[in-house]
């Protein structure tokens, strides 16, 4: 977790606005090689699923691999006879180079790749992107392993991309489900950065790139697929798996030294709800769960042991409320001390006063318990006394630690001084054009550095614009903007509020 308050290198994450422009939203990149019989099929069958489900512009790249058959020329003819198809050429072989080449040229916001036997179900494109357009996530997987998908393929498949996933679990503490399906997705701004830190250039670029990306804490976001296996795929899994290792011993290596820089990924203090200064949320919680919980079994096993030794010579009720009274006070102690962290002798005899009362409400939960087993049965068995015990104790024990923590030992709070918080916030957005002059440096874009996404021509309904009521005037600015209201300055002074501070308003109000 980020312990400053400095913007990170990315952009808070925001839902993509919809609109009309020139740069479609949707960048498919179609990494091939070799492919002259199959490309024609898979780019005309994805460009119809497109424009009839995706509500947005888009773009069909197809990413030539140094191909020696008649792939060019195929690629070159789709590129000429449809608009939203596009062909690049590159003279080395690699998937991973293809990707990276292409996705740090391309100027949509949202980049995606498929393999070209369209082994996935094209259904689950949309749901692949939606979460990248929406802000949820910064990047989508398909997962074949996931449970509710569909997938025919054979078994010797089926072992090793289970096989390859659990030594990436194991190795790389990967948790994300499957990491070599072809079907992907990228915000543009997250791959402008992570793309430059991986090395791969081959099939193990997809690995590379979800490590990464998981262990700067982005959120990866996945999508179960329906999958039928192609049977003439030219892949050589025993080199491709070789190299997967390898792969994987390179990045593991890296992580456990320390090398990459994936703080460059991380994205502006406070957009991660973790990182945000809650005030109704109790500090040093999972310390002092952790204190209580180790008093507390060293607190229940010295309860049993007197709680046998008294039983010797009383009865059980006699028994119970002698061994929780010793056991009572040695644990107020001991929580005193070394779960809420009080020194010194003051306010000690409160202290264990209040912890006697809380000792109370365990002696009628323990007492009640033991009643209810006697009246069950006349001559219950030692063993079954402490199952009934230490069932009753771990209900007492809950409600003795929040009894602890808000009365006994609550937070010592200092109400009467005033802080003064400043925040530097800077919101920082995606700009989504290095190869579009649409979205680089005119006066619109400056003006409103998020440019609407594109979107088909159709019927649309016109939105209104925010009115500001009381000036009379027409008002554009980002939901976000709204939310904190900072587009005005970006320094903002936050004075805390006490229990008896009030709002002038209120007065205004209550008239």
């Amino acid at each position: 977790m980020r312990t400053d308050s400095s913007p990170g290198n990315l952009p808070a994450r925001e839902h993509l606005p919809a609109g009309s422009a020139g740069t479609p939203v949707l960048d498919v990149v179609i990494p091939v090689y070799n492919e002259e019989k199959d490309l024609q099929p898979c780019v005309v069958r994805l460009h119809e699923h497109l424009k009839r489900t995706f509500p947005y512009a888009f773009r069909i790249t197809v990413a030539d691999n140094a191909s020696t058959d008649t792939t060019p020329q195929v690629a070159a003819r789709l590129e000429s006879e449809i608009p939203e198809v596009r062909s690049f050429r590159l003279e080395q072989k690699g998937r991973g180079r293809a990707l990276r080449t292409v996705w740090s040229a391309s100027d949509a916001p949202i980049l995606a790749y498929m393999d070209v036997d369209l082994s996935t179900d094209l259904n689950a494109l949309l749901p692949l992107v939606a979460p990248l357009i929406s802000g949820h996530s910064d990047l989508a997987i398909g997962s074949r392993l996931a449970r509710s998908s569909r997938v025919v393929r054979g078994a010797k498949r089926e072992f090793i991309s289970r096989t390859y996933n659990l030594i990436l679990r194991g190795s790389l503490q990967a948790r994300f489900s499957d990491a070599q399906c072809g079907f992907k997705a990228i915000r543009r701004d997250v791959a402008q950065i992570l793309l430059p830190l991986i090395e791969d250039t081959g099939w193990f670029f997809d690995t590379e790139m979800l490590v990464l990306a998981e262990r700067a804490g982005l959120r990866i976001h996945e999508v179960p697929v329906d999958w039928v296996d192609d049977p003439d795929s030219t892949v050589h899994i025993a080199k491709t798996a070789t190299d997967d290792l390898k792969g994987v011993w390179r990045v593991g290596r890296a992580l456990a030294t320390g090398s990459l820089p994936l703080d460059r990924l991380a994205r502006p203090f406070g957009d991660d709800p973790r990182d945000r200064d809650l005030t109704d949320v109790p500090k040093g919680l999972a310390r002092q769960l952790v204190g209580f919980c180790v008093v507390g079994a060293l607190s229940t096993l010295f309860y049993l042991l007197l709680y046998s030794a008294f039983r010797s010579f009383s009865g059980s009720q006699v028994a119970n409320a002698l061994a929780l009274l010793v056991s009572a006070v040695a644990n107020t102690a001991a929580n005193r001390r070394l779960t809420f962290g009080v020194r010194g002798r003051g306010s000690a005899v409160r202290h264990q006063a209040q912890g006697l009362v809380v000792f109370g409400i365990g002696l009628a939960l323990t007492s009640g318990s033991l009643a209810a087993l006697n009246a069950a049965t006349s001559s219950p068995a030692h063993s079954t006394e402490l199952a009934v015990l230490i069932a009753a104790n771990l209900a007492a024990t809950v409600l003795r630690f929040l009894l602890f923590r808000a009365w006994v030992f609550p937070e010592r709070r200092d109400e009467t001084a005033a802080s003064t918080v400043i925040a530097s916030h800077q919101p920082a957005s995606p700009t989504y054009g290095t190869a579009s002059p649409t979205y680089g440096t005119t006066a619109a874009h400056q003006q409103h550095p998020h440019p609407p996404l594109p979107q088909r021509p159709g019927p649309t309904a016109p939105q209104a614009p925010y009115i500001n009521h009381d000036h009379n005037q027409t008002n554009e600015f980002r939901a976000g903007e709204a939310a904190d209201r900072t587009w005005g300055d970006a320094t903002m002074q936050l004075q805390a509020v006490r229990p008896h501070d009030h709002d002038p308003r209120d007065a205004r109000d209550a008239r």
